[in-house]
């Protein structure tokens, strides 16, 4: 497994450049997330801990950056695939405006929870410094893997790789 995970990581970042200036409070792979309180963008405002449990896939998109529109559909479908039963998948919004991000989400009609990170409190936590950004969170609430860039994620080499980086059978 451990031979295999920075295989998996390699082909989920593509060419994406591995060196980057970290943003302020940034959390580390390996390391345990921070409790922070989330403001509801599509449902009511939720703690970062009441996600403990089960594998977090949080997704970091705006409604201006086009990446982060074309990799939606995907995340929807994986996450109405799967979601709830191995993991579970959330977005948060960086804009500056939250009805535009409500007005894209209306759009897109994703099912999975949307939070907006106005404060910028998420965006800096989870090392947004560019998006998309998708986070792989184990149960415990420790960050396994930041992959910038968009993705198909309900492709079935990321399913592969998700389902290994979590260790669950998909």
């Amino acid at each position: 497994m451990n031979k295999i995970l920075p295989l998996i990581l390699l082909w989920l970042l593509g060419t994406t450049p591995l060196a980057w200036a970290k943003t302020p409070g940034e959390v580390e792979v390996g390391s345990l997330l921070r409790d922070a309180t989330m403001q509801g963008l599509s449902g009511s405002s939720r703690k970062l801990s009441e996600y403990r449990g089960k594998p977090l896939i949080i997704n970091v998109w705006a409604s201006w950056c086009g990446p982060c529109r074309a990799e939606m559909g995907s995340l929807d479908r994986l996450s109405r695939r799967y979601g709830g039963k191995q993991f579970v998948v959330i977005g948060i919004s960086t804009d500056d405006y939250p009805d535009r991000a409500q007005a894209f989400l209306q759009q897109a009609k994703t099912g999975f929870a949307h939070y907006i990170d106005s404060k910028l409190l998420l965006e800096n936590m989870l090392g947004a410094d560019r998006l998309p950004l998708t986070v792989l969170i184990d149960a415990d609430g420790r960050v396994l893997a930041k992959l910038y860039g968009a993705k198909e994620w309900d492709s079935p080499q990321a399913i592969e790789a998700i389902g290994k980086v979590f260790g669950v059978k998909m």
